[in-house]
Protein backbone atom coordinates (compact mmCIF):
# COMPACT_ATOMS: atom_id res chain seq x y z
CA UNK A 1 0.00 0.00 0.00
CA UNK A 2 2.82 2.44 0.90
CA UNK A 3 4.56 1.61 -2.36
CA UNK A 4 1.38 2.39 -4.31
CA UNK A 5 1.05 5.77 -2.58
CA UNK A 6 4.68 6.59 -3.37
CA UNK A 7 4.21 5.59 -7.02
CA UNK A 8 1.04 7.70 -7.32
CA UNK A 9 2.81 10.66 -5.68
CA UNK A 10 5.78 10.36 -8.07
CA UNK A 11 3.44 10.15 -11.07
CA UNK A 12 1.48 13.21 -9.90
CA UNK A 13 4.68 15.22 -9.31
CA UNK A 14 6.02 14.17 -12.73
CA UNK A 15 2.74 15.15 -14.39
CA UNK A 16 2.76 18.55 -12.70
CA UNK A 17 6.40 19.11 -13.69
CA UNK A 18 5.67 18.12 -17.30
CA UNK A 19 2.66 20.46 -17.38
CA UNK A 20 4.66 23.39 -16.02
CA UNK A 21 7.54 22.76 -18.43
CA UNK A 22 5.18 22.58 -21.41
CA UNK A 23 3.37 25.71 -20.27
CA UNK A 24 6.67 27.58 -19.87
CA UNK A 25 7.80 26.65 -23.38
CA UNK A 26 4.48 27.74 -24.87
CA UNK A 27 4.53 30.99 -22.91
CA UNK A 28 8.11 31.66 -24.10
CA UNK A 29 6.95 32.06 -27.70
CA UNK A 30 3.99 34.21 -26.70
CA UNK A 31 6.23 36.23 -24.42
CA UNK A 32 8.75 36.86 -27.17
CA UNK A 33 5.99 37.64 -29.68
CA UNK A 34 4.50 40.14 -27.23
CA UNK A 35 7.86 41.67 -26.38
CA UNK A 36 9.17 41.96 -29.94
CA UNK A 37 5.91 42.44 -31.89
CA UNK A 38 6.64 43.01 -35.59
CA UNK A 39 10.32 42.27 -34.98
CA UNK A 40 9.32 38.73 -33.96
CA UNK A 41 7.55 38.25 -37.29
CA UNK A 42 10.53 39.68 -39.19
CA UNK A 43 12.97 37.29 -37.51
CA UNK A 44 10.65 34.30 -38.05
CA UNK A 45 10.40 35.22 -41.75
CA UNK A 46 14.19 35.59 -41.99
CA UNK A 47 14.49 32.07 -40.56
CA UNK A 48 12.10 30.71 -43.20
CA UNK A 49 9.23 30.28 -40.75
CA UNK A 50 11.31 28.35 -38.22
CA UNK A 51 9.92 29.77 -34.97
CA UNK A 52 12.32 27.77 -32.82
CA UNK A 53 15.37 29.27 -34.57
CA UNK A 54 13.82 32.75 -34.46
CA UNK A 55 13.02 32.46 -30.76
CA UNK A 56 16.56 31.25 -30.09
CA UNK A 57 17.89 34.37 -31.84
CA UNK A 58 15.55 36.66 -29.90
CA UNK A 59 16.43 34.94 -26.61
CA UNK A 60 20.08 35.49 -27.48
CA UNK A 61 19.41 39.19 -28.07
CA UNK A 62 17.79 39.47 -24.67
CA UNK A 63 20.75 37.70 -23.05
CA UNK A 64 23.28 39.91 -24.85
CA UNK A 65 21.49 43.25 -24.60
CA UNK A 66 18.75 42.97 -21.97
CA UNK A 67 21.11 44.22 -19.27
CA UNK A 68 21.77 47.53 -21.02
CA UNK A 69 20.68 50.54 -19.06
CA UNK A 70 19.51 53.45 -21.16
CA UNK A 71 21.26 56.59 -20.01
CA UNK A 72 19.16 59.72 -19.68
CA UNK A 73 19.82 62.72 -21.88
CA UNK A 74 20.51 66.19 -20.65
CA UNK A 75 18.09 68.87 -21.79
CA UNK A 76 20.89 70.31 -23.92
CA UNK A 77 21.46 66.98 -25.69
CA UNK A 78 17.72 66.55 -26.18
CA UNK A 79 17.49 69.99 -27.80
CA UNK A 80 20.55 69.31 -29.97
CA UNK A 81 19.08 66.05 -31.28
CA UNK A 82 15.67 67.63 -31.86
CA UNK A 83 17.32 70.38 -33.92
CA UNK A 84 19.32 67.82 -35.92
CA UNK A 85 16.17 65.82 -36.66
CA UNK A 86 14.30 68.93 -37.77
CA UNK A 87 17.24 69.82 -40.02
CA UNK A 88 17.30 66.31 -41.52
CA UNK A 89 13.59 66.54 -42.27
CA UNK A 90 13.97 69.97 -43.88
CA UNK A 91 16.88 68.68 -45.96
CA UNK A 92 14.62 66.00 -47.44
CA UNK A 93 13.02 68.49 -49.85
CA UNK A 94 16.40 69.44 -51.28
CA UNK A 95 18.21 66.09 -51.05
CA UNK A 96 16.35 62.97 -49.86
CA UNK A 97 19.55 60.86 -49.92
CA UNK A 98 21.45 63.33 -47.71
CA UNK A 99 18.43 63.59 -45.43
CA UNK A 100 18.36 59.83 -44.90
CA UNK A 101 22.13 59.72 -44.37
CA UNK A 102 21.79 62.40 -41.67
CA UNK A 103 18.85 60.58 -40.03
CA UNK A 104 20.86 57.34 -40.05
CA UNK A 105 23.89 59.03 -38.42
CA UNK A 106 21.67 60.86 -35.95
CA UNK A 107 19.98 57.63 -34.81
CA UNK A 108 23.39 55.97 -34.42
CA UNK A 109 24.69 58.91 -32.36
CA UNK A 110 21.55 59.13 -30.24
CA UNK A 111 21.45 55.40 -29.56
CA UNK A 112 25.14 55.43 -28.52
CA UNK A 113 24.53 58.36 -26.19
CA UNK A 114 21.58 56.50 -24.66
CA UNK A 115 23.88 53.52 -23.94
CA UNK A 116 23.41 51.16 -26.88
CA UNK A 117 26.42 49.48 -28.54
CA UNK A 118 29.08 51.68 -30.04
CA UNK A 119 30.95 51.03 -33.25
CA UNK A 120 29.97 50.56 -36.86
CA UNK A 121 28.08 47.26 -36.50
CA UNK A 122 24.59 48.30 -37.59
CA UNK A 123 23.11 44.83 -37.03
CA UNK A 124 24.40 44.65 -33.46
CA UNK A 125 23.03 48.12 -32.73
CA UNK A 126 19.59 47.32 -34.18
CA UNK A 127 19.53 43.97 -32.36
CA UNK A 128 20.20 45.81 -29.10
CA UNK A 129 17.64 48.47 -29.89
CA UNK A 130 15.06 45.80 -30.69
CA UNK A 131 15.22 44.50 -27.12
CA UNK A 132 13.92 47.86 -25.80
CA UNK A 133 12.32 49.45 -28.87
CA UNK A 134 11.09 46.57 -31.02
CA UNK A 135 8.06 48.51 -32.24
CA UNK A 136 10.26 51.23 -33.74
CA UNK A 137 13.50 49.58 -34.88
CA UNK A 138 12.00 48.72 -38.29
CA UNK A 139 12.02 52.41 -39.26
CA UNK A 140 15.73 52.65 -38.48
CA UNK A 141 16.39 49.62 -40.68
CA UNK A 142 14.34 51.19 -43.49
CA UNK A 143 16.31 54.46 -43.34
CA UNK A 144 19.61 52.59 -43.30
CA UNK A 145 18.64 50.44 -46.29
CA UNK A 146 16.96 53.21 -48.30
CA UNK A 147 19.83 55.64 -48.16
CA UNK A 148 22.10 53.50 -50.28
CA UNK A 149 19.79 51.82 -52.75
CA UNK A 150 17.59 52.48 -55.73
CA UNK A 151 14.70 53.67 -53.63
CA UNK A 152 11.93 55.95 -54.80
CA UNK A 153 11.48 59.33 -53.18
CA UNK A 154 8.19 58.13 -51.71
CA UNK A 155 9.87 55.07 -50.18
CA UNK A 156 12.56 57.32 -48.71
CA UNK A 157 9.90 59.63 -47.28
CA UNK A 158 8.08 56.68 -45.71
CA UNK A 159 11.35 55.35 -44.27
CA UNK A 160 12.11 58.72 -42.69
CA UNK A 161 8.60 58.88 -41.24
CA UNK A 162 8.97 55.33 -39.82
CA UNK A 163 12.35 56.19 -38.30
CA UNK A 164 10.84 59.14 -36.50
CA UNK A 165 9.14 56.68 -34.11
CA UNK A 166 12.49 55.38 -32.89
CA UNK A 167 13.91 58.90 -32.75
CA UNK A 168 11.02 60.06 -30.55
CA UNK A 169 11.26 56.98 -28.31
CA UNK A 170 15.00 57.46 -27.79
CA UNK A 171 14.61 61.18 -27.24
CA UNK A 172 11.77 60.84 -24.73
CA UNK A 173 12.77 57.80 -22.65
CA UNK A 174 14.49 58.35 -19.36
CA UNK A 175 13.93 62.07 -18.96
CA UNK A 176 16.77 64.44 -18.33
CA UNK A 177 19.60 64.06 -15.85
CA UNK A 178 18.49 67.21 -14.07
CA UNK A 179 14.91 66.08 -13.74
CA UNK A 180 15.62 62.49 -12.74
CA UNK A 181 19.13 62.38 -11.32
CA UNK A 182 20.66 58.97 -11.97
CA UNK A 183 17.36 57.21 -12.63
CA UNK A 184 17.74 54.13 -14.82
CA UNK A 185 15.30 51.81 -16.48
CA UNK A 186 14.57 48.45 -14.92
CA UNK A 187 17.15 46.07 -16.36
CA UNK A 188 16.17 43.23 -18.61
CA UNK A 189 12.38 43.46 -18.52
CA UNK A 190 11.95 45.20 -21.86
CA UNK A 191 10.04 48.12 -20.46
CA UNK A 192 11.07 51.64 -21.09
Amino acid sequence: MTTAIIIVAVVVVAAIAAFLLLRRRTAGGRGLRGRFGPEYDRVVARHGGDTKAAEQELDDRVRRHGHLTERPLTEEARARYAARWASAQELFVESPQRSLAEADMLLADLSRERGFPEGDDFDDRTDALSVRHAAHVHGYRRVHAARGGNTSTEEMREALMDARGLFEALLADGGSQRAHGNRHLVKGNGTS
